[in-house]
């Protein structure tokens, strides 16, 4: 309850400003430029993922920059779940050579999420295919 001559605040959830939105976006493509860079020569000591390709589509940083998810698809038939867990492994020691390629004082902890966004376009291309065939008379 205020006090005589204060004003009842609402509490609403905290919205982020355009610039804090600028700002994660801005430190997410830092990070995507950076992890590219780190991973284009890596071999994984575990043999998993050894000569294949990976597709880092997107990184999500946290309104607080202390939490990232990279957003990865492997190409060249790797197999998506030892991707995952390979990559989720060395992510510790990425972090290291990505703060410093980045520029940042404080590097997020990162999370590597399979990107389904290629599967998922694929069913949209099928959907729209299978409509376009459809409606043509013949």
């Amino acid at each position: 309850m205020p006090g005589p001559g204060q004003v009842a605040r609402e509490i609403m959830p905290r919205t982020p400003s355009k610039s804090a939105q600028q700002r994660q976006h801005r430190v997410g493509e830092l990070l995507r430029h950076g992890l590219v860079e780190a991973l284009a020569p890596m071999e994984f000591v575990g043999g998993l993922v050894t000569g294949g390709a990976v597709t880092i589509s997107q990184v999500r940083v946290s309104l607080d920059l202390k939490q990232a998810r990279a957003f990865v698809f492997p190409l060249g038939g790797s197999s998506a779940e030892q991707l995952l867990e390979e990559l989720n492994r060395v992510a510790p020691r990425l972090q290291g050579p990505l703060a410093r390629s980045a520029g940042l004082r404080y590097t997020p902890r990162l999370e590597f999420i399979l990107d389904n966004t290629f599967d998922e376009a694929d069913k949209i291309e099928a959907l729209l295919a299978r409509a376009n065939a459809k409606s043509r008379p013949e």
